[in-house]
């Protein structure tokens, strides 16, 4: 089992910038992807970027240019920096582990990231 903790959500205005961190611990050594989540009122959860631990990254088309997800192995901790923040970014972003072999998804409990002026 691994289990992540979130934190860095929060209210911005437009334009502005937060950074999320989630911190993994547990099984950690099965992780294969770290990544983020989003999910808005009446709307599916959504990937908004993954990392594989070789360093490989995936970016939502809505948000390429403006997010930037990193990682650090050491730390078990994987980041998203949001950067000109758009009141449509408005959701809870949660957290996502994938395991090594199975592809086995983990969560964490969300936090909110509200874009308003």
């Amino acid at each position: 089992q691994v289990q992540l903790v979130e934190s860095g959500g929060g209210l911005v205005q437009p334009g502005g910038s937060l950074r999320l961190s989630c911190a993994a611990s547990g099984s950690i050594f099965n992780i294969n992807v770290m990544g983020w989540y989003r999910q808005a009122p009446g709307k599916q959860r959504e990937l908004v970027a993954d990392i594989t631990t070789g360093g490989v990254i995936t970016y939502a088309d809505s948000v390429k240019g403006r997010f930037a997800i990193s990682r650090d192995n050491a730390k078990n901790t994987v980041y998203l920096q949001m950067n000109s923040l758009k009141p449509e970014d408005t959701a809870v972003y949660y957290c996502n582990t994938k395991a090594r072999y199975s592809g086995a998804p983990s969560w964490g409990q969300g936090t909110q990231v509200t874009v308003s002026s």
